[in-house]
């Protein structure tokens, strides 16, 4: 298998075998992050086809400076957010405003949840909610860059991403509660 180096050169001269082999090394794992702020598996996979075609053509900007990967990465995630943005745009985003008023429970057993059922469950939190969590606590963004990412203020930022976390909770007592029945 090729290095990254001789792979990405490939890519720069425009080689097609090249462009797959990056394709098919970064694919997957780009989906995932695509996947954490589209409204939809669909959209998911339209914003990663919109992030390789960014990366085959701005490749010239990667200075080589840090991994490439995290390089890839933040173009998945500003793309992914684009489509966020359009479809909040569209209006069918669905806020929970009964989250607010949601009680904070004890902490449950979360290392018992696969990670299927832990995605699962993250995938039932509002858009705005799931967005702001994936960014602070998976891709590791402050809430001054979040505001500036997703044009809110920062105090909405840590609202959200407060409440997320309770409504969270909330289900993994109700998942707890289930499973002990």
């Amino acid at each position: 298998m090729p290095k990254i180096e001789e792979i990405l050169e490939g890519c720069r001269r425009g080689n097609a075998s090249a462009q797959r082999a990056l394709y098919e090394a970064l694919a997957y794992r780009l989906l995932g992050v695509c996947l954490r702020y589209c409204p939809s598996r669909a959209e998911a996979e339209d914003a990663l086809q919109n992030t390789f075609v960014k990366i085959f053509t701005r490749l010239d900007q990667y200075t080589g400076q840090g991994p490439f990967e995290a390089w890839a990465r933040r173009i998945a995630v500003t793309t992914s957010l684009t489509a966020y943005h359009r479809h909040r745009q569209r209006g069918q985003q669905v806020e929970a405003e009964e989250a607010e008023s949601v009680p904070c429970p004890e902490p449950t057993a979360l290392d018992q949840l696969s990670a299927a059922e832990l995605v699962a469950l993250l995938n039932t939190l509002p858009p705005g909610y799931r967005t702001v969590l994936n960014l602070y606590a998976i891709e590791g963004y402050t809430h001054a860059e979040i505001s500036e990412l997703l044009g809110i203020s920062e105090g909405t930022s840590k609202s959200q991403l407060f409440r997320a976390r309770r409504l969270l909770e909330e289900r993994l007592l109700a998942t707890d509660q289930i499973a002990q029945s």
